[in-house]
């Protein structure tokens, strides 16, 4: 079949693409190319959907075609993101909708799911992690030989980075996987006196240039270490001292100050420790405790905590799901609690799955019981917040856990076994809709 387009529209698809390529005045003078037409051995209707998506900038898939074959056809041409970010927009919390909910593999004791920065994701479910794709197509499953996983991160949508608990004479501690695969790239060692040492690594987060996480050894080797991703050599190590970092249950990487944030929170602690760490001074810069917080209250115990780097703010939600705003500008500021709901009675508590915090940009979600709050704040102050949409799928019951990612949001069900995907329909797609 015959088509015809322009330079322009095949340099829609990008300087990495094969496309682009054709056109291209050294790739053709290698080829020794002097026509102006090119044939390509693939399927035609495929490529006439995907030729229409590089003139509009809209996917509009005819009802028989099959979308996996569409997608493998964009990946032979070097435009698959070009399909992703047709498929749904960028991440809006008050247009959020439920695009499809995958059941096979929830938690039931409180694991987690993490989203990757393609819009995939993997969820934990004991010493198993379940990966997905961007189109939700599970790719092959890591099992971790019966060692509970305690923390995952994607370092890339094609890496994915684990962190589990040292048992009996099971290594534990940290390695990398390939996605697709399935296959281990490499152990993240720890180094302790010149000597490997065996540890449970708790929580993890992938940075600009190193993968970070909590430490906890069998000798002195507590703390938060650094290591390399691509040779998984430790890097550095900062030991504990006066911090709880050994013990620390969530860590977030914040680009643009080049700080990591630590948070030790319960069960993991009975005193909260919230602290930002900068490795190139092997320091705490910031940090916030709960007994040294000028209004601790003993019936205020931090459940999960986020920073909000734009707004140099961190949120965090304790056991009755009332917000508060830490300013990150100097140490051990006052909590400015949002909320003041206590529930009647002790079971109410026990009852609730604990609430969980994800930010994106300006926007901040919390799961409360079996919702999502949308809360969107002016980028100088999240303490300013306003609860804007609030979304909820009525399958599922409590939720556990909660993740943002390549413009998706991603919701893990604690009672029945699925997760949501959420996601900002496309403009092309709103458009579908009249």
């Amino acid at each position: 079949k015959l088509f015809v387009t322009s330079i322009t529209t095949l340099g829609n698809s990008g300087r990495g693409s094969m496309l682009s390529a054709m056109i291209d005045d050294i790739w053709q003078t290698q080829l020794r190319v002097c026509s102006e037409e090119f044939f390509i051995d693939r399927n035609p209707s495929y490529f006439s959907v995907l030729l229409d998506l590089l003139r509009t900038g809209e996917l509009h898939i005819p009802p028989a075609m099959s979308e996996k074959a569409l997608y493998r056809e964009a990946q032979y041409y070097g435009i698959l993101e070009h399909v992703r970010a047709a498929k749904w927009g960028s991440l809006d919390g008050n247009r959020l909708e439920c695009a499809t909910s995958i059941s096979g593999w929830a938690t039931g004791d409180g694991t987690a799911i993490r989203a990757s920065q393609d819009g995939g994701c993997c969820v934990v479910h004991g010493s198993m992690v379940h990966i997905y794709d961007w189109t939700m197509e599970e790719q092959t499953p890591l099992t971790l030989d019966y060692v509970n996983v305690n923390d995952t991160a994607f370092l890339n949508p094609q890496r994915v980075a684990i962190c589990t608990c040292e048992r009996g004479d099971k290594a534990g501690g940290m390695a990398l996987f390939n996605v697709n695969t399935g296959k281990l790239a490499h152990r993240f060692r720890a180094h302790h006196n010149g000597h490997t040492k065996n540890f449970t690594a708790t929580a993890m987060a992938s940075g600009d240039c190193y993968v970070y996480a909590s430490c906890r050894g069998r000798s002195n080797e507590h703390g938060i270490g650094s290591w390399d991703p691509v040779t998984g050599q430790q890097i550095g190590f900062l030991y504990e001292g006066p911090w709880p970092l050994g013990d620390a249950c969530k860590l977030q990487w914040l680009p643009r100050s080049n700080l990591l944030l630590v948070a030790t929170l319960y069960p993991h602690t009975e005193d909260t420790f919230i602290g930002l760490l900068d490795f190139r001074l092997k320091d705490v810069v910031w940090s916030w405790m709960e007994s040294e917080s000028p209004s601790a209250m003993d019936e205020n115990v931090v459940m999960d905590a986020v920073a909000m780097e734009e707004s140099s703010t961190v949120c965090v939600v304790n056991q009755y799901d009332n917000l508060g705003f830490i300013d990150m500008r100097s140490s051990n500021q006052v909590v400015r609690w949002r909320d003041w709901y206590q529930p009647r009675k002790v079971s109410e508590v026990e009852e609730r799955c604990h609430a969980k915090l994800a930010a994106w940009g300006s926007q901040l979600f919390c799961s409360k019981n079996d919702v999502v709050c949308v809360f969107c704040s002016p980028d100088w102050d999240a303490a300013r917040s306003v609860q804007t949409a609030q979304l909820r799928k009525m399958e599922g019951g409590a939720i556990s856990d909660i993740s943002v990612g390549g413009d998706r949001l991603f919701v893990l069900h604690n009672e029945e076994d699925v997760f949501d995907v959420w996601e900002t329909p496309s403009i092309s797609s709103s458009a579908d809709g009249f």
